[in-house]
Order: C-alpha cells, then structure tokens, then sequence
C-alpha cells in the first residue's frame, strides 16, 4: 500500500493536499493565490442517496437522524475515494489514464478488503453483460446490426458510461448471499 492519504487530489508535484472544505488542491492551504476550493458538495455524495441507502436495510419505521446520515456521508465517501485512490496510482504506474471496474476490484484486495473482491467482480461481470444487452437492444431498435459492420456490440471492458442502467435492474445481488449467511441474524433485510 503506498505512503498517502488516498482520494485526495494530487498537487504540483504528485503529492495529496487535504480534502478538508477549504483546503486549496495546490496544497498552499485557503487563500493560497487562485488554489481551486474543494466545494463540500463535490466531495461527499448526496446525503439524500445516501439516506435512502441506509433506509433498505432498516425496518419500515425506522427513523435515521440527521447526524447519523451525516456520518455515513462522510464514511462513504471517505471510503470510495480511498479505493479509487488506490486504483488510480495503479493506472498511474501502468501510463493509464482511465481507471476501470477491475482497477477498482484489485484495489480492494490490494487494501486488505478481500471479503469485497469477490461480490465485486459478480457485479462487474453482470453490469458488463447488461450494458452489451443493453447496447445490442439499442442497435437493433435503431434498424441497425449487432454493432459495426455487422459484428457484435462494441463491448468495452470496464466500461462505466451509465449510472443509473444496469445496476437498477441488477438490484441487490452484489451482497445477497452474503446477507443470507447463517450466521447473519438480521431479519428485516430486504434482499
């Protein structure tokens, strides 16, 4: 693992400045002569979404307070960038620019999340299949082949390009058997 706080943006010289609002990207810190600000906004996801995440697990009447959605903001997405930091200095030393699923999958074994590699790889592979569904239903129904020239569907492997497709129709089948564990004892999952 390297020596860095990971999901921090770099500055001048391949360093991460901190992520606190404020703190300028070049690192000089605020009032750092024309540093760009790292807006709250752009660093944390929505709480709504996030809200409505810890609300599938709960039981129906369950109440979430405001701090406590607060908290798992600031966690979440603490945590993504510090996988996809991990991911990106792999891209780095390999002279890519684009990070993709599997750049993603092997940062989290590479972290010490061994238990999430595999669930992760099941949902890779199912998003893939679904998008080249997706992308050969879209070429038939515009009275076009299978893809150019004919051929099958351009397919290009870790391919992100929707938010919202697959993984809707996916649902939650990433955690499930995981969740159906003997040994978890949680009854009020909806999965």
């Amino acid at each position: 693992m390297a020596d860095h706080h990971h999901g921090q943006p770099p500055d001048g010289d391949g360093r991460r400045a901190g992520l606190g609002v404020g703190v300028g990207v070049g690192g000089a810190g605020a009032g750092g002569g024309g540093d760009l600000e790292i807006k709250e906004q752009d660093r944390l996801l929505p709480i709504a979404n996030v809200g409505r995440i810890m609300k599938q697990i709960l039981p129906p009447n369950a109440k979430i307070s405001k701090e406590a959605k607060e908290t798992m903001q600031e966690c979440v997405s603490e945590f993504i960038s510090f996988i996809t930091g991990e991911a990106s200095d792999k891209c780095h030393k390999e002279k890519r620019k684009t990070v993709n699923g599997d750049d993603v999958c092997w940062a989290f074994g590479a972290l010490g999340f061994d238990d999430y590699v595999d669930p992760m790889r099941r949902y890779l592979h199912k998003y893939r299949e679904l998008e080249g569904d997706r992308a050969a239903a879209a070429a038939s129904s515009r009275g076009g082949g299978p893809g150019p020239g004919g051929g099958p569907p351009d397919h290009h492997p870790g391919s992100t390009s929707s938010a919202a497709g697959p993984s809707a129709a996916a649902g939650h089948f990433m955690f499930g058997a995981a969740m159906d564990r003997p040994d978890n004892t949680t009854s009020s999952r909806p999965f």
